[in-house]
C-alpha cells in the first residue's frame, strides 16, 4: 500500500496520476465525487486502485458513529484493503488523504473528533503502508 498524504489543493491528485501513469477512472474512488467508503475491493480486477478522499469517508464515520466504533470499522476497512492487494502479485493500493491534523484546534466537538480520528486513521495508514509520501505544492517527500 502507498499512502499519499499532503494540504488540501497542493497536487496529490496530479502527482499519482503522473506517477502511476493513471488515464481512466475505473480504478479511482474518490470520496470528493460522492463514492462510498470501499469496504471490499475483491471484486476489482484493475491492478491498481487509488482511493481518494479519505478524510471525507472519516468525516462520515463520525457523524454516524462514536470514536471507538469509526475506528473499528476504518480499520476494518483498511485490512480488506490489503487482502486484496496481496491476493495479486501485481495488484497496488494507493490512498491518498488529505491532511486536516495541523492547525488550530477546531472550536466544535463533531470537528475535533473527526480532526483526531483522521489523525490516528492516517498514522494507522502509515504504520502499514510499504510507502508514506508526502505531497506539498506537487513536489514528493519519501518518509517511508
Amino acid at each position: 500500500m502507498h499512502f499519499i498524504i499532503g494540504g488540501a489543493f497542493n497536487g496529490k491528485r496530479a502527482w499519482v496520476k503522473k506517477t502511476y501513469q493513471v488515464s481512466k477512472q475505473d480504478n479511482w474512488l474518490s470520496a470528493y465525487n460522492h463514492d462510498p467508503l470501499p469496504t471490499n475491493l475483491m471484486d476489482i480486477e484493475e491492478p491498481v486502485i487509488i482511493l481518494e478522499g479519505v478524510e471525507l469517508w472519516l468525516k462520515d464515520l463520525t457523524k454516524n458513529y462514536d470514536v471507538n466504533h469509526s475506528r473499528e470499522i476504518w480499520n476494518r476497512c483498511k485490512e480488506n484493503w490489503l487482502i486484496w492487494e496481496k491476493a495479486g502479485v501485481n495488484r497496488k493500493l494507493v490512498v491518498i488523504g488529505t491532511d486536516i491534523t495541523k492547525g488550530i484546534v477546531p472550536l466544535e466537538v463533531e470537528n475535533r473528533v473527526w480532526r483526531d480520528v483522521t489523525g490516528w486513521a492516517y498514522q494507522d495508514m502509515a504504520a502499514k503502508s510499504d510507502k508514506v509520501d508526502v505531497i506539498w505544492y506537487g513536489l514528493n517527500q519519501n518518509i517511508k
